[in-house]
């Protein structure tokens, strides 16, 4: 979260990727930075250590969110 909101801060397009176990702290840090809408995605938790395949079926999965989220729609 906080590596979006600083790069949105820039002006560079960014799109946080949160975990659901960690959707809900995403939310307040989101707020607390003052960046509530701050664009992001919900991955399934975990990804970290899940191996090469499983993070090709996340990415997959979540391709399209992410391309929309980055185009602002």
């Amino acid at each position: 979260m906080r590596d979006g909101i600083n790069m949105a801060r820039r002006d560079i397009p960014a799109v946080a990727l949160v975990t659901d176990e960690f959707w809900a702290q995403g939310d307040f840090i989101a707020t607390s930075f003052g960046m509530p809408g701050i664009p992001r995605v919900q991955l399934p938790h975990p990804v970290a250590g899940t191996g090469t395949d499983n993070h090709r079926l996340v990415a997959e999965k979540i391709a399209a969110e992410l391309v929309a989220a980055l185009e602002g729609s």
